[in-house]
């Protein structure tokens, strides 16, 4: 496995599937705080599982080496881009 392989599915499997369980787990939080939670926030739990599954299936695909480098490295950028906006917006 090369270099870009190995970082993206650490990146995936270490940072951002461990975000998107903590975003679910805070949603079913807030589903539990209120009574009719569950409907309110369907669409957003939808969203996170689909997610999880998209990244699950990049894993998948780097285990099967049915990634090219070419992608890796885009899904790698495109991965750190999306987590260094997400701290900028956390941070203003």
């Amino acid at each position: 496995m090369t270099e870009c392989f190995t970082k993206l599915k650490e990146l995936i499997e270490n940072v951002v599937l461990a975000d998107i369980e903590d975003q679910i787990d805070e949603v079913f939080e807030q589903i539990t705080k209120d009574k009719n939670g569950k409907e309110k926030y369907q669409d957003e739990l939808n969203d996170l599982y689909e997610m999880k599954n998209e990244f699950n299936e990049i894993l998948n695909d780097i285990a099967n080496k049915e990634l090219s480098q070419d992608e890796c490295k885009e899904l790698y950028e495109e991965i750190f881009e999306m987590m260094s906006s997400d701290d900028e917006d956390e941070n203003n």
